[in-house]
């Protein structure tokens, strides 16, 4: 084999609704959520060569200091995973430049390990086959087995169960990332602090006792033709609930700032991206979005992007 070199990309994503479910007995949370790529994409380049023994190096442009050095960097992992369930000795080397806030609530370092993976599966096929790709993504985390086919889909479980949707619209939006991170587990230790008791639920249904926690049925209309705004306006109001916000909230005090911000501005909706900080608000037109983020006076350290999420591809075959 030849030094080979691959590039990928890796799009964050954002939950357009996030509920929670219950609580599994190993603690695992139970979620269902609406997840939508964004535009907004880590760039990765692996340089694959022979060695006598497997190895994996990372170079990362952008970012957090000292974050290459961090063992537990998930485009590391999955690199490391990837070569030794399919017994390769290789060296891969990985350069990352990191455009998707580290802590955001976007996915940005599963997505890094989605595209390791994707990458390396594309470039030796055969290697994994598919179920062991996808144990070895679930492994890693619960948000990495939907990199390794990001499209709009509704992820259920502990990120396991991934239902691609069909049908769903590209829609601009305007994307806030307030300082600083929010650890994903803490955010979950102040949820179940705030709801003792709650268990498992025995199956897809919800936590007894509170029958009306869960997301709304997608819009049928998403596959009909695009409706009113005012009629947007209603279904996304509905659809972009999070559980995990009011406590986000309360360990970070920016995302009602934002979240404020955003509303003010004229969003048709507005909605927290998994477990924060990161507050989007959707707008009927792109250009809208851009002259809302223009006439926000934001904190230097707010990461304030403007684009638009991935509409539906063709379904899977």
């Amino acid at each position: 084999m030849t030094t080979a070199r691959i590039a990928a990309r890796a799009p964050a994503k954002l939950n357009f609704g996030l509920r929670v479910l219950g609580v599994r007995a190993d603690g695992y949370h139970l979620l269902e959520s609406l997840f939508v790529p964004l535009d907004l994409a880590d760039e990765l380049v692996l340089e694959l060569a022979p060695a006598e023994a497997p190895r994996v190096t990372l170079r990362i442009e952008g970012g957090p200091a000292g974050l290459e050095h961090d063992a537990r960097n998930l485009a590391v992992r999955a690199a490391r995973g990837f070569l030794d369930a399919a017994g390769l000795a290789l060296e891969v080397r990985i350069t990352l430049a990191k455009r998707i806030p580290v802590g955001a609530g976007m996915g940005g370092g599963s997505s890094d390990a989605g595209a390791v993976l994707r990458a390396l599966a594309a470039h030796l096929p055969g290697a994994l086959g598919r179920e062991r790709l996808h144990a070895l993504a679930t492994s890693l985390g619960a948000d990495v087995p939907y990199f390794l086919d990001p499209r709009p889909a509704l992820v259920g479980g502990i990120g396991e169960r991934i239902e691609p949707v069909a049908g769903v619209p590209s829609f601009p939006v305007l994307v806030v990332t307030p300082a600083p991170p929010l650890a994903t587990r803490a955010v979950f230790e102040a949820w179940d602090r705030a709801h003792p008791g709650v268990a498992a639920p025995d199956s897809a249904a919800l936590t007894p006792g509170e029958p009306d926690r869960r997301m709304p049925a997608l819009p049928a209309s998403w596959t009909e033709g695009h409706p009113s705004a005012g009629r947007w306006q209603t279904l996304l109001a509905k659809l972009l609930v999070n559980d995990l916000e009011p406590v986000a909230a309360g360990l970070s005090p920016a995302i009602a700032r934002v979240r404020t911000w955003i509303e003010r501005a004229g969003a048709r909706a507005v909605g927290m991206s998994g477990s924060g900080p990161t507050v989007f608000g959707v707008f009927d037109e792109l250009g809208e979005a851009h002259e809302a983020a223009a006439g926000i006076a934001w904190e230097p350290t707010d990461h304030v992007h403007v684009g638009h999420t991935a509409g539906s591809p063709e379904p899977l075959p």
